[in-house]
């Protein structure tokens, strides 16, 4: 039976270093020599690609480096679920999981790699206020643990971003490479993800997902109007609008189209009592220079019209047969000709670049929102109108099968919006950052005993899910279950002692189970029934593809049960899971393995 360690890969979130080491090596065994990389082989290997001139275009600034290296490191934590705080845990598909959403990315490398069709995300704007995020490349778990006490000893901000600084733009690119990097792992292939900021970063974000998607990959930047009442100071623009950054994951996506509306229908008409029903008119000239499209066009009665300078739409051919079925009409003395757009042919309408406050919500909007979730209260100040999220997620083609990620949630406004159109199964990241009470929001916040920004958005869900009649799942951001080895030689004796017990005293089974579906790669929201046999408690996950017994005590006859388990579920494959310390004595744990593998079962692992 082979024991889960600290260095076994399900002890530990995603290994991204050693993964894309094992792709090189599948796709170069030649440049590897004793296990290393011999990069004087790959540069020959890729001949001219490789620009290693000391003048070139690249983007960078003080800091990459260690930020590449943060998204490399695993995280040795976990996420341990929160019963009391969710709503519907046995059957909901949505999660929202509490803390720093660096580490939260790396749990969920295994688990949904791949998988997630649409991200949204509202990141911090870099207005030169303090950033709540701190990221220590050395272990981002104690990192966090110490974050979200907010100050340190001598009650200072961990982290600021001011002008003064002199890293205003370094750090903020420091807080988002590693989480967009570790964010495109998530997305499918036909997936795409959508960044809304400010003027002070676009340019920078730009770069940035330029580099983490690729340029090829760049689908449009919107432009939301925010807002529409003008703002009352002499000297400077009054800005009433936000960028969208939209990339999709490769040429997989597919870019949807919109819903028509009757303000769309409105230029519409059927004048001529057509058959084919409301048309309006369309050009027929090419918007490009096309040589070969510049033929003159012969009218029924004989004359003839020159082409336009840039040539005409279609070919000779194509037009024909277009002015045969009626679609091109001529004008009276036949001087020109018209093209029909026909209403009927239109599948939706082509989405555009600039999107207005009516059709798609404001701040305002999202703030009445809010309020409309806490009796007329704003305990948050800057939510994202539902509209907005809705259209995007119009945009991807979102089905209720699909995975959409949020993980800057914020009030909860993306889970929200696509909860209240039933659009689809939502994964919710949020820091519990702690409310400043001296603003107005904070105030309400406090009143409403919702001390940081994760209590609101849980609230808001809670409120708004319990109406829809659906749920979500919480989880919690926490060291490992697992007790790690702790050479202390002063006290060896009590560390010996505690090495018998490899789980931590004050976790429950329940704990230990979900680390192990991360570190498995199993989705959190996977249904997970409880057996009972000879009195002990036995989670059998996923129909029986995964079977685990964390109690002590575990007898042949327990074993025994797991194995008829196996045979009346009847999966493909079963992997089992105990406790180290958990068998009755040796001659059990020697015996589990041969009863296990008579019922067909050969991945039986202990922790």
């Amino acid at each position: 039976m082979e024991k889960i360690t600290g260095d076994s890969p399900e002890a530990k979130s995603l290994d991204i270093t050693q993964q894309n080491i094992e792709q090189l090596k599948e796709i170069f065994p030649d440049v590897f020599s004793e296990n290393k990389i011999d990069f004087e082989a790959l540069k020959a290997v890729l001949g001219a690609e490789v620009d290693d001139s000391e003048e070139r275009y690249n983007f960078t600034w003080n800091g990459k480096n260690k930020a590449r290296q943060i998204a490399q490191t695993p995280s040795t934590g976990t996420l341990r679920p929160s019963k009391e705080e969710s709503i519907n845990w046995d059957t909901t598909e949505n999660l929202f999981i509490e803390g720093d959403n660096l580490e939260v990315l790396k749990l969920l490398q295994k688990s949904y790699h791949r998988k997630v069709k649409m991200i949204f995300i509202d990141p911090p704007y870099n207005t030169g206020n303090e950033f709540v995020y701190d990221d220590d490349f050395s272990d981002g778990i104690k990192s966090y643990l110490k974050l979200t006490n907010q100050v340190d000893s001598d009650g200072n901000s961990f982290s600021t971003n001011r002008d003064e600084s002199g890293r205003y733009h370094s750090k903020w690119l420091d807080l988002m490479y590693p989480r967009l990097k570790l964010a495109r792992n998530l997305l499918s292939n036909d997936g795409a993800i959508f960044i809304a900021i400010d003027d002070n970063e676009v340019v920078n974000l730009r770069k940035l997902c330029d580099e983490i998607f690729g340029e090829n990959n760049f689908l449009a930047n919107i432009i939301w109007q925010h807002s529409v009442q003008p703002k009352g100071y002499s000297g400077i623009f009054s800005v009433h609008h936000n960028h969208i950054l939209c990339y999709q994951k490769s040429e997989d996506f597919e870019l949807c189209s919109l819903e028509r509306t009757d303000e769309d229908n409105k230029n519409y008409s059927n004048p001529d009592d057509d058959p084919r029903g409301y048309w309006r008119k369309g050009d027929v000239r090419n918007a490009l220079y096309r040589p070969n499209l510049k033929y003159p066009v012969i009218t029924p009665s004989g004359k003839e019209i020159s082409p336009p300078e840039n040539g005409w739409r279609w070919s000779k051919e194509t037009l024909k047969s277009k002015i045969d079925s009626g679609e091109i009409y001529f004008n009276e003395d036949e001087t020109k000709f018209t093209r029909k757009i026909y209403l009927d042919s239109l599948d939706g309408r082509t989405p555009e670049t600039i999107w207005f406050g009516k059709d798609v919500g404001t701040t305002r909007e999202a703030s009445k929102e809010i309020k409309d979730a806490f009796n007329g209260e704003a305990p948050f100040d800057t939510p994202k109108p539902m509209r907005l999220i809705s259209r995007l997620a119009e945009l991807v083609g979102i089905t209720q099968d699909d995975i959409c990620l949020d993980f800057f949630a914020g009030s909860g406004s993306t889970a929200c919006s696509l909860a209240l159109n039933q659009q689809a199964k939502t994964i919710s990241i949020q820091l519990p950052e702690v409310i400043d009470t001296n603003k107005p929001h904070g105030k309400i916040a406090q009143k409403l005993n919702l001390i940081t920004v994760a209590d609101v958005a849980k609230e808001r869900l809670r409120r708004t899910f319990s109406d829809l009649d659906i749920g979500f799942k919480v989880f919690k951001l926490d060291e490992t279950n697992i007790r790690p080895w702790d050479a202390d030689f002063d006290n060896l004796e009590s560390v010996l002692r505690q090495a018998t017990e490899s789980i931590k005293s004050d976790r429950s089974n329940e704990d230990v189970l979900y680390e192990i579906l991360l570190k498995y790669g199993i989705e959190l929201t996977v249904p997970v029934e409880t057996e009972v046999i000879n009195g002990k408690q036995v989670f059998v996950v996923g129909a029986g593809a995964l079977i685990v017994c964390l109690d002590d005590g575990i007898t042949s006859e327990i074993v025994e049960g797991i194995a008829k388990l196996k045979d009346e579920l009847d999966p493909e494959t079963t992997q089992v899971v105990f406790k180290d310390a958990g068998f009755a004595d040796s001659n059990v744990k020697t015996n589990a393995i041969q009863i296990l593998k008579q019922a067909g079962i050969d991945d039986v692992k202990s922790i």
